[in-house]
């Protein structure tokens, strides 16, 4: 393509989608019953503006403790958090342990605390003044496996594990997990234990919900009846960590893997944007209820994949505005805030160092706009999404609407090259705007001079 200024169009409308068996307490409900019921619908509202953020308690301070999160909650409610995802909380195994520390991964028991952390009246503390600021706290549940020491092992529940050739208990197969001991679905009671011990955290911590490790390895059916029973306790935030439409049968929101890997590609120039707009095609398949987060870092991939810096180099704030624009849920990775530069040590104590705190503002900037804006609401049944590539693939435009209230327009314009970008003045960029980052107002009509947006800038302009 030879033309200085050419664009592909594409568009997408999001709109209006150990007890025993005999315990009274068990009973199943039907995934259509579980789509449709109060409960569940009664967060969706908190959750189509949220923003996630996921806590590493071990590395979040040099004290590593329950009480320094909740510390500082208050400034996270202050850069605009609104779900805090706490990683695993339990007592780690020893036996087959990985490094000093150990995995938070490998729980050895699901009702206790790792004193590491603090004590259960610690934890509680955590979350009744995330509630008292308005906000949520999840927590890691680990339902695939659990430490080869589990309580559940030491009491002799050993049919509830997948056992090998000689009857001992193993890893999960196809994984290096070699300190973790593969649970057995096919077992009924552990099944139940398994919920009951979800509902403990619910009844005697009042936390609101679950991140679900490795949700996709473990067999969704159990995923429905957990839901069912467990959202009778109290609405719940559910989110997996897997991803396809299906999930949705049991859970609120899911992991976008395969937009983050396509964000890799964009900051190398591996891919251009018509990846993009073909992963957007397909993401039309989800749920119209389904939320779909998307993120820059988590822990996975800051310990075992690089750093921001690492992967995407001087396009990390750009591919963090797209996470923004894409019609979604944001998650922020502690450390994000203050451009964690490292990859933290997952077994060993590394904790972050908070000097820097260079990007508050930029976060706290683009949760703000996400809150107040519903424009860009994650909801995905009254919004739509316009993409439109500019410049031979080297800038984007994407258009977010609210189908609720018609004034409300949010444009991010992102330069996805290492080179000056000019932006011409373009028909569907006419109107008058705020802009977001300068905080100042602005008007765009076809014809007048292009813009410059710097190699990897970007503009937000808003109305509502």
């Amino acid at each position: 393509m030879k033309t200085k200024l050419t664009f592909l169009f594409f568009s997408i409308g999001l709109c209006l989608l150990a007890q025993t068996p005999k315990d009274p307490a068990f009973k199943t409900i039907s995934s259509k019953d579980l789509l449709t019921k109060t409960p569940k619908e009664s967060l969706f509202d908190y959750m189509k503006s949220a923003t996630i953020y996921e806590v590493n308690v071990r590395q979040f301070s040099k004290e590593g403790t329950f009480e320094k999160v909740t510390n500082d909650l208050p400034r996270l409610k202050k850069m605009g958090v609104d779900i805090v995802w706490l990683m695993p909380i339990h007592p780690i195994g020893v036996k087959n342990r990985k490094g000093t520390l150990g995995s938070y991964y490998a729980v050895k028991d699901y009702k206790g605390v790792n004193p590491e952390f603090g004590d259960l009246s610690d934890f509680k503390a955590l979350v009744k003044k995330a509630h008292k600021l308005k906000m949520k706290v999840i927590i890691d549940w680990v339902a695939n496996h659990s430490s080869p020491d589990n309580v559940w092992l030491e009491q002799g529940f050993k049919e509830w594990y997948t056992l090998d050739s000689n009857g001992n208990v193993q890893p999960t197969i196809g994984t290096d997990w070699w300190d973790v001991a593969d649970l057995n679905f096919d077992n009924s009671l552990m099944r139940r234990n398994m919920i009951l011990s979800m509902k403990y955290w619910i009844t005697e911590a009042d936390i609101d919900g679950f991140r679900c490790d490795v949700a996709g390895s473990v067999p969704l059916d159990f995923w429905v009846e957990a839901r069912a029973e467990l959202q009778e306790v109290k609405p719940l935030i559910m989110l997996a960590e897997a991803e396809g439409p299906e999930m949705h049968e049991a859970f609120d929101i899911t992991y976008g893997w395969e937009l983050h890997h396509l964000l890799n590609k964009l900051a190398q120039g591996k891919i251009d944007p018509t990846d993009l707009a073909s992963y957007l095609e397909k993401d039309i398949n989800y749920p119209l209820q389904a939320f779909r987060m998307y993120f820059t870092s988590n822990h996975d991939e800051n310990s075992w994949q690089g750093t921001e810096m690492e992967r995407m180099g001087s396009a990390r704030h750009a591919m963090a505005v797209l996470c923004y624009a894409l019609n979604g849920m944001p998650l922020i990775y502690n450390g994000q805030e203050t451009s964690l530069d490292r990859r933290l040590a997952f077994f060993e104590k590394d904790e972050i160092n908070w000097e820097k705190m260079d990007l508050v503002s930029f976060y706290k900037t683009l949760n703000k706009l996400k809150k107040n804006n519903p424009a860009v609401f994650g909801d995905r049944m009254n919004s739509a999404l316009d993409l439109k590539i500019l410049n031979d693939g080297k800038l984007i435009v994407i258009l977010r609407k609210s189908k609720l209230n018609p004034k409300a327009i949010c444009q991010f314009i992102i330069n996805l090259s290492d080179q000056d970008q000019s932006l011409a003045s373009v028909e569907f960029l006419d109107g008058k705007y705020k802009h977001v980052f300068k905080r100042q107002q602005v008007k765009i009509k076809s014809g007048k001079a292009s813009t410059m947006i710097k190699p990897w800038g970007f503009m937000v302009l808003e109305r509502h």
